[in-house]
């Protein structure tokens, strides 16, 4: 009886030890893959900070990821190294390139009285010039501009008439009532803020240096007018006719208001962007200030319409009533290019996954050319089996959790059905980098300026934005564009201002680029 109690004791201490045992080998297991991710983190951290920003990889060995077997045997003789040689200077581009210049001749002469032969003191004439081209900088500079308007009265009616006539010569309407603010003023200020990224207060004080004190809340103030009076009818236009396209590209950053009604300093706001594909003609780049990232703001913004939104991996686009949205294939590369780079192991999942995005992108350059139509073959011929293909082999890789691998998969799984969307129209693009860099001037902007003061603000920024960047895209001048809309817009009418839009017939050749 006792052996049989000191046999269960035993037994039930072996139990004991035995589940001990595994749940320190699971703790192990977890802290294991636990240092593992922070180990990737820091990698990740120190890649970003120090590391080369560009993603771009070598292109050798891509090819052969989807060759038969047969054709992996064939190894390449190496070929000799030849020394780099140095890029030829291109004849004439130098005088090309200043040729749309204004020229300013200086004439080098030799006196009169000088232009003596000095070995026999003869008559010398002149049997050629030689010339050297050089550029000169005219810095901004400012002028005041006093308006004077003659009255004039009839002196005959002024001695025998009780009343006696007044004319005037006109005078243009100031842009904005009791200020000093001109057209050309305005413009400078909204293309040095949200073209060049100078926040308020460096204006203020080049200004400064220029003898004239402007401070900053003037220019703020004059900014807000001049939107909400006049370029907020451009800004309208430039919605009707982004709406009109049946491929558009969206993406949102956050931007800090200090003085929103109902949220705190601290708290962040919205600026979307929407904006047209590559197949537009009249392409449309438009921001929208919103107070937050919710869905409905996309919604309402494009209620009604049908069509295609290149997007990013955000949920609230995929799920837009009447939008297909077609995921961005950058955004997976980007995730297996940075698996790669930590992990550093040539044969590795993430090199795997990372040569089939290459690859889907070369098959892309190839058929950057074609007509849409022809593109959609084509892709649907070669690409899309090459995404079938890496969708199936990312299916059957299975990695341990909280690995920069790991994380690149489940994306890439999570957002297949988007991610094929891609294939359903020769017009669409593999990726949304489009909208990201449409959106990336105002992020260099949020750099430089940090916040926005108020919502007026933030929604004269959107306008600017939309102003600018969408004559950047179509070959204007942005301050020579947005003289002319501030010098126009006050004498016009709402049905001119189609005709000012940045492809409009009355648009000046000298805002061109």
């Amino acid at each position: 009886m006792k052996n049989n109690v000191m046999a269960g004791d035993l037994q039930a201490q072996n139990l004991a030890q035995s589940k001990r045992i595994a749940e320190l080998e699971n703790t192990i297991a977890e802290l294991s893959s636990l240092v593992k991710h922070f180990e990737e983190l820091f990698k990740l951290s120190q890649l970003k900070r120090f590391g080369v920003s560009s993603e771009k990889t070598a292109l050798s060995g891509q090819t052969t990821l989807f060759t038969a077997p047969e054709a992996l045997a064939i190894t390449a003789e190496p070929q000799p190294e030849k020394p780099a040689s140095k890029p030829r200077k291109q004849k004439g581009k130098r005088q090309e390139d200043l040729s749309k210049l204004p020229l300013e001749i200086v004439e080098h002469d030799i006196p009169e009285s000088e232009r003596k032969c000095p070995q026999c003191n003869g008559t010398v004439e002149e049997i050629g010039i030689t010339a050297r081209d050089e550029l000169k900088v005219i810095p901004a500079r400012v002028v005041r501009i006093q308006h004077r308007c003659k009255t004039y009265k009839c002196s005959v009616c002024a001695e025998t008439s009780d009343k006696t006539p007044i004319i005037r010569a006109k005078m243009p309407a100031p842009l904005i009532k009791n200020s000093v603010a001109s057209a050309s003023v305005v413009s400078y200020i909204m293309t040095q803020k949200h073209l060049m990224h100078l926040p308020f207060y460096r204006l203020e004080q080049e200004f400064q240096r220029q003898g004239v004190f402007i401070n900053r809340q003037n220019m703020a103030n004059w900014s807000i007018q001049v939107c909400e009076d006049y370029l907020g009818l451009v800004y309208d236009k430039l919605r009707e006719n982004l709406l009109r396209h049946k491929v558009l590209h969206i993406d949102e950053t956050s931007v800090q208001v200090l003085r929103e009604p109902g949220k705190s300093a601290q708290q962040k706001s919205y600026m979307w962007l929407y904006r047209t594909g590559g197949d537009a003609e009249k392409p449309t780049v438009f921001y929208e200030y919103q107070p937050d990232r919710g869905g409905k703001h996309p919604e309402a913004f494009l209620k009604g319409w049908r069509g295609f939104c290149h997007t990013d991996g955000y949920s609230v686009y995929q799920g837009l009533p009447g939008v297909t949205a077609v995921g961005c294939w950058a955004h997976v590369r980007r995730k297996f290019d940075e698996a790669f780079k930590i992990a550093k192991v040539p044969d590795s999942p993430a090199k795997a996954g990372l040569d089939f995005c290459n690859q889907l992108f070369a098959l892309e350059r190839e058929f950057a050319e074609l007509s849409p139509s022809e593109r959609f073959e084509k892709r649907m011929e070669q690409s899309k089996p090459h995404a079938e293909a890496f969708f199936a082999w990312a299916k059957s890789v299975h990695m341990p959790p909280k690995l920069a691998i790991t994380r690149a998969l489940t994306y890439a799984l999570k957002q297949e059905k988007w991610l094929m969307n891609v294939f359903c129209d020769g017009r669409l693009e593999l990726s949304n980098n489009r909208a990201e860099r449409s959106i990336k001037p105002f992020v260099i902007g949020r750099k430089n300026w940090l916040f926005a003061n108020s919502v007026a603000g933030s929604k004269a920024s959107a306008t600017a934005f939309s102003i600018i960047e969408t004559a950047r895209e179509n070959g204007l001048k942005p301050f020579e564009y947005l003289n002319f809309l501030l010098e126009t817009l006050p004498d016009t009418t709402y049905g001119q201002i189609e005709e000012l839009l940045p492809w409009g017939c009355s648009v000046p050749e000298q805002c061109k680029m």
